[in-house]
């Protein structure tokens, strides 16, 4: 039977249109986070037709529906809880209970002092020792940290950046004395300088030297450790920062292609190092909007490194990405809505095709998580991959006519910001000259003003609340640590060679001195002397200088 698909449509609207005057919409526009306008329904005809090209099959370019042929079918993906505090013990602790709780993969959280490049004892450090993070000042603490852990077995990431290749470094220290050879490590270092800058500060070294950085990692990684993700290119930072879904994908590839850029310009091949390259997403509230956007953000880089970087092996095409649900969305309110917010967003990473998840806990607006939140989120992700059916087949909301419609505009909508960055002359030049910055200070405004109006509705925030006394129990970390920390790290520069962690620091700085040698081994050879953290980084900082300072 023929059917004119524009006059039932048109019939449809007539008819919908009486209705409507009985009984309005709740709003005259209804947006994304990322200010698309939600059509009140789509249609076969609005969603490009060219499968094909758009879309394709899994594991094929341009991989909208998914990096793996057969995706869950085979394998579930890395169920990866971030955990660190107090000191390395303690946190040696909780990654044996989430192991022992049937979690896939390690995560490290760092404390403040160890992102940029303090020790314990450094005046800088007090009161922060611990705090948001492991203290770790030698690879005496990654020892502890790491210990009954079988690195051959177990995948670790480590949320660190400035310092990144110092923690890498003793990661490959810690295998080596467990007898595991560093070319059979696998993990991710974060290792992303750019959104730093951005979003998040906890940068030490400027722009050129920490490029630098990071291509030495690459390289060394390359020939060494080619099992390890040399790089995890962050939105999630971004996310939190107050951007939209779009700036996040778009903001975040665009950075990608400026480490891409540095590591050719070095001399690397591009496919000797992009397969390497991993992505870290977050995930927010709008349900089909995060969907839509993992999976756009997948086919732009694809096309990016076909035909922009010419890459010609199919694993360089590939965006592989880990997901983090949306800190910035918990309430300290009523929160127990946590699990259900987390829920729904680790519902959208899964859907959206993720190869790794983080599920935040209840608790985390108000303290570090307990180790029953901890279960519970961890909980989450498996009741979503074993009960609720959705890892049975590939893209399951693929050729959904509002989610391809969504993905094609976010896809338009992240190539806009990409010209205008290019037009810039990249990421490095857009952060030096505060451009993303900016963005995404805009739209943390806008975002804000619409709740504080009423206009964007969060439970238990702004609508539904209650008379309540919010006094769950938190995870409080102990006082004495910072102590207990700064004796142990004591102890260990009374004990340990100074002759030779001298000679290794003095290494260090002549190779820093040096533009075109690979400061890898000479920081690996610092590390295994027990040279702290702070001490190789005070050697850089000589040669680097501190960005921001004056």
């Amino acid at each position: 039977m023929n059917i004119d698909e524009k006059e039932v449509q048109k019939k449809w609207k007539d008819s919908v249109a009486e209705i409507l005057k009985r009984f309005p919409e709740r709003k005259e526009t209804f947006l994304t986070s990322s200010v698309i306008e939600v059509e009140r329904l789509y249609y076969p005809s609005e969603v490009d037709s060219t499968y094909m090209d758009k879309l394709g099959f899994p594991g094929e370019y341009p991989y909208t529906r998914g990096i793996q042929p057969t995706m869950y079918r085979s394998k579930y993906w890395t169920m990866r809880q971030y955990a660190g505090f107090g000191s390395a013990k303690e946190t040696n602790k909780r990654f044996r209970y989430l192991l022992e709780q049937g979690q896939t993969g390690l995560s490290v959280a760092f404390d403040l002092p160890t992102q940029i490049g303090y020790d314990s004892d450094d005046p800088m450090a007090e009161g922060e020792v611990g705090k948001v993070g492991v203290a770790i000042d030698t690879l005496y603490d990654m020892e502890d940290l790491l210990e009954k852990i079988p690195l051959d077995q177990v995948s670790t990431s480590m949320t660190i950046n400035a310092p990144a290749s110092i923690l890498l470094c003793m990661y490959i220290a810690v295998g080596e004395k467990q007898g595991v050879p560093m070319e059979k490590l696998t993990g991710t270092i974060q290792n992303d300088i750019l959104k730093e800058y951005i979003a998040r500060g906890t940068y030490i070294f400027p722009p050129k030297p920490s490029m630098r950085l990071i291509t030495n990692i690459f390289e060394y990684c390359q020939k060494f450790v080619p099992k390890f993700n040399t790089i995890s290119i962050s939105g999630y930072h971004i996310r939190e920062a107050g951007s939209t879904a779009v700036q996040e994908a778009a903001f975040t590839i665009a950075n990608g292609m400026a480490y891409v850029d540095a590591a050719i310009e070095s001399g690397m091949d591009v496919d000797s190092f992009a397969p390497r390259l991993a992505f870290f997403f977050n995930a927010h509230n709008n349900f089909f909007e995060e969907i839509a956007k993992f999976r756009a953000a997948r086919r732009v880089w694809a096309k990016i490194m076909k035909e922009h970087y010419q890459a010609k092996n199919p694993k360089s095409w590939k965006l592989r990405f880990h997901t983090q649900t949306g800190g910035s969305t918990l309430t300290a309110q009523q929160p127990d809505n946590n699990i259900v917010r987390v829920t729904l967003q680790a519902l959208a990473a899964v859907l959206g095709g993720t190869q790794s998840l983080h599920t935040n806990s209840r608790d985390e607006a108000l303290a570090l998580p307990t180790e029953e939140s901890a279960r519970i989120a961890l909980r989450t992700q498996q009741i979503i991959a074993h009960e609720s059916g959705v890892a049975d087949t590939i893209d399951p909301l693929g050729g959904s006519y509002y989610l391809e419609a969504l993905t094609d505009k976010i896809e338009a909508e992240v190539e806009i910001y990409l010209k205008r960055i290019n037009e810039l002359g990249g990421a490095v030049s857009a952060v030096e000259e505060g451009y993303m910055q900016r963005e995404i200070h805009r739209t943390a405004y806008e975002t804000q003003r619409k709740i504080e109006k009423d206009e964007e509705i969060i439970v238990g925030l702004n609508k539904f609340t209650i008379e309540e006394e919010v006094n769950p129990e938190l995870l409080k970390v102990d006082e004495e640590l910072e102590r207990e920390q700064k004796a142990k790290l004591q102890s260990i520069k009374e004990k340990r060679d100074s002759e030779m962690v001298e000679s290794t620091l003095k290494q260090l700085k002549w190779a820093a001195s040096q533009a075109d040698e690979n400061l890898m081994p000479y920081i690996l050879n610092a590390v295994k002397a027990y040279a702290s953290v702070g001490e190789i980084c005070n050697v850089l900082r000589q040669e680097f200088g501190e960005y921001g300072s004056i």
